[in-house]
């Protein structure tokens, strides 16, 4: 799973809150198909979905949105 940002500080921001909530992330470059505001992007494993939206959503991170990668390209998914 990926979460795109509009901006750096937002991306900058998720990352320190998701740490603090004990998920395994990891910063990577926001994909091409991808069109966000910011080149920072957040990897995190499926399984920690659920835990991932309430900590944006309680924290209020603005994001571009949550994207699955299905083959070679990413589908965006419900928040």
């Amino acid at each position: 799973m990926l979460i795109a940002f509009d901006s750096t500080q937002q991306a900058l921001r998720a990352e320190m809150l998701l740490e603090y909530a004990d998920i395994e992330i990891d910063i990577c470059p926001t994909p091409k198909q991808i069109t966000a505001g910011c080149a920072l992007s957040i990897h995190f494993p499926e399984a920690d979905l659920v835990v991932v939206k309430e900590v944006i959503v309680q924290e209020r991170v603005e994001i571009r949105g949550i994207f699955q990668q299905v083959e070679d390209r990413f589908e965006p998914i419900e928040m």
